[in-house]
């Protein structure tokens, strides 16, 4: 039986907090968690498949193009070669994960430096290695070459096929209006995914019917992408990922290796295996979008808004739909009845631009915080005061209400704790040995969102459960959270709860991405066990109100009962689905926080440290407590990373990324990252967002942070630097003299 929920009206049942077993919400562990550390987790490029092949690509070595040809008898004689492959059904972008979207074909077609344009497959990695190395490749340059730089008065500007553009009222005018007012022009740079683990695929055949072992993050939407490029039926595809090494957003979509491997193992009658360098993944999978973005607040005598603008340019390859949203949180989180807010896409030649974690929050939101002190300086309001003035009681454009929103709790809950009172007002003012001390605050919002997840839940005839989705766990938790939901809903010890998860075969989850897995997935798994909950009420002649479950045993008026001998051996089967409905339209639903950061700059050489951070979020009803705030935790350091070291360098002669590496791309290490504190606001659930009243937490910990450090930064040395990162050399000629 399968219960399908189109979501349209909010869920305010409260059945999590009437649940006995009592794990909803419990810092439990990981249940995949020792065999990751322990090695015993087979990865995408790890499992053990007898004769299997090795490929590895051969990239472009110019920025745009055609391949006018490819010598394949120049490297067949070499030792191992099994062949050299240039099918037409090869990518020359990553497919973005988006349903329906066909990936981009055809690599001859040069339109970014490095990009893969040939598979040489060999017996052993190293010699496919030598061999693509010696791989003989004429080129044809292009003779109208586009732009490297989007900002370049040549780079063609256009509106994003989903353009979500506002100009509301008069900003020209609230501007000169205003009894305060900034209009600043700050930069973020690119940044890499940097994922743990690298992109890698093997493929085997079998009587026409494609297996393949990936990294990914949407198998529903990767079967269908897979299938499109190798022109199969889906029905024919099985994606196998059950461990994910990090994916963020560069593996919502299947990716060169998926196809080469494919195409390379169907020709040669055995498997294949392409395991991406690090230096390839930088180069060819995607990038976040580098921004220019100018803001324009402007308030009147008493710190109200009275004018927002957010304008951001981006860029992207020609006809390539990704966007980065950078305004998404612009439109909801601060008053203002003037408003223009607006993206502009450049298309230029630079590696695809795509999802990065938290797209568009993670940049906009930083450069709205720095923008937002900078102009409650002006006006001469505390900086949280100033946010809370200005949190207004409806979406500003439209009148939408909000769901629940937590911003100004956790503000308030996050200063207390941070210890924001001690926080001098001017710069210049903290000074500890040759550093400036100074503390900055940001608010945090990301979008929440559910989106259409199936999972299947079998109660056994023993009384365990086993709960089965193509939900994909990248590091996020799935394992242990739809492991949680089923033990409470059908009264169970976690020890009892099977999750299996990662295999195409199985129904189709949400996905891991947009942080809307665990909400979505983990209502479908909610929904099947309403079902079988419903048919053990039957069972004992009771209402499903009336049944209690807990550690095994239902209890229904004056019987007491063994879940396995009520069963008796035979088994409960549900299916659960949700979709996205009515709740999305009728309310806008974000989850919110607060970051804190306290800094030290060298008063002589610029340096940043990062001292300490809190961050206070409140994102609805908390399914794990450890999950949730090992992905508050990591979203932080990204911030931190964003703030200060993390930057994607191209030659703006050839479009060419210099930094392509960790050796060069310098993402926070132990060293970089202090004392961070994490403070997780469970008070308010929220049943517009679904079933479980839980929202999104897989990205809101980025979204700000960085903002926090640049204005914490500003309070230390008096240095307002509007171009991310924060590195010594754009601090160093603006310092104060020291006393």
């Amino acid at each position: 039986m399968t219960v399908f929920d189109l979501y349209n009206k909010p869920d305010d049942r409260n059945v999590l907090d009437r649940t006995e077993q009592g794990i909803i919400g419990q810092p439990l562990d990981r249940p995949e968690g020792k065999l990751k550390v322990a090695g015993a987790a087979t990865y995408a490029a790890e499992y053990p498949i007898d004769g299997c092949a090795e490929g590895f690509f051969v990239l472009s070595a110019i920025p745009q193009g055609k391949v006018r040809s490819i010598d394949a008898a120049s490297v067949e004689g070499l030792p191992g070669v099994l062949g050299v492959f240039t099918d037409e059904r090869m990518l020359r972008r990553p497919a973005q994960g988006q349903a329906g979207a066909a990936p981009q074909q055809d690599p001859a077609t040069i339109e970014y430096f490095a990009q893969p344009i040939a598979l040489v497959v060999a017996e052993t990695f190293e010699q496919a290695r030598a061999a693509a190395e010696a791989l003989k490749v004429e080129y044809e340059p292009s003779d109208r070459p586009i732009p490297y730089d989007p900002e370049s008065a040549a780079a063609k500007v256009e509106v994003p096929s989903d353009d979500k553009r506002v100009d509301a009222g008069d900003l020209d005018q609230a501007m000169k209006d205003a009894a305060y007012s900034v209009d600043v022009v700050y930069r973020t740079p690119g940044h890499a995914s940097a994922a743990m683990e690298p992109h890698a695929s093997i493929a085997t055949w079998h009587n026409g019917h494609l297996t393949l072992y990936g990294s990914f993050q949407m198998l529903a939407d990767n079967v269908r992408e897979l299938a499109d490029s190798l022109n199969i039926a889906p029905r024919k595809v099985r994606i196998v990922a059950p461990y994910v090494g990090g994916g963020f957003g560069s593996k919502l979509g299947i990716s060169h290796d998926a196809v080469g491997a494919a195409i390379a193992a169907r020709e040669l009658g055995r498997p294949v295996r392409v395991n991406m360098t690090r230096q390839q993944v930088f180069q060819g999978i995607e990038r976040r979008s580098e921004t220019r973005q100018r803001v324009r607040l402007a308030c009147d005598g008493n710190g109200r808004l009275i004018g927002f603008g957010h304008e951001a340019l981006v860029s992207n390859l020609p006809n390539e739909d990704q966007a980065e949203p950078v305004t998404q949180a612009s439109h909801f989180l601060y008053a203002g009845e003037n408003r223009r807010i607006k993206v502009d896409v450049a298309r230029i030649s630079r590696l695809t631009a795509g999802s990065v974690r938290a797209p568009g929050e993670a940049v906009g939101m930083q450069v709205l915080e720095a923008a937002m002190d900078e102009l409650a300086e002006q006006a001469g309001i505390e900086p949280i005061e100033f946010r809370k003035r200005n949190i207004p009681d409806t979406v500003p454009a439209d009148g939408t209400p909000y769901s629940s929103r937590m911003l100004a709790t956790a503000l308030d809950r996050g200063a207390e704790a941070f210890g924001w009172d001690q926080r001098k007002p001017e710069p210049c003012q903290t000074r500890d040995g040759d550093w400036w001390i100074g503390m900055g605050v940001a608010s945090a919002a990301r979008v929440n969102m559910i989106v259409t997840a199936e999972a299947r839940v079998t109660l056994r005839g023993d009384g365990s459960v086993l709960v089965e989705s193509d939900q994909t766990d990248i590091g996020t938790g799935s394992y242990a959270v739809l492991g949680q939901i089923a033990g409470e809903m059908l009264g169970l010890p976690i020890a009892q709860v099977e999750v299996r998860l990662g295999d195409s075969e199985l129904p189709p989850g949400a996905g891991s991405g947009g942080s809307f897995g665990a909400s979505s997935t983990g209502s479908a798994v909610f929904r099947a066990c309403e079902t079988i909950r419903e048919k053990l009420a039957g069972m004992l002649d009771c209402s499903p109100d009336e049944l209690r479950l807990k550690d095994g045993m239902a209890t229904c008026a004056n019987r007491h009962v063994a879940l396995a001998d009520l069963l008796a051996g035979e088994e409960i089967v549900a299916k659960g689905r949700i979709r996205r409905g009515k709740t999305a339209l009728d309310y806008n639903q974000a989850s919110y926080g607060a970051f804190f950061a306290e800094v030290a700059v060298h008063v002589w050489t610029g340096e940043v440290r990062v001292r300490r951070m809190t961050g206070a979020f409140g994102f609805g009803r908390v399914l794990n407590a450890k999950t949730a705030r090992s992905q508050c935790l990591g979203g932080m350091v990204w911030g931190i990373g964003s703030a200060l070291t993390e930057e994607l360098s191209f030659d703006l002669r050839t479009g060419r990324l210099a930094n392509h590496d960790l050796a060069d791309y310098h993402v926070p290490v132990q060293a970089d990252v202090p004392a961070l504190e994490v403070i997780l606001l469970d008070e308010e659930r929220d049943p517009a967002a679904s079933p479980l009243q839980a929202k999104g937490v897989g990205e809101l910990g980025i979204c700000g942070a960085a903002g926090a450090i640049a204005n914490a930064v500003y309070n230390a040395c008096g240095v307002r630097v509007r171009d991310f990162p924060l590195t010594v050399d754009k601090i160093i000629g603006e310092l104060p003299v020291p006393d």
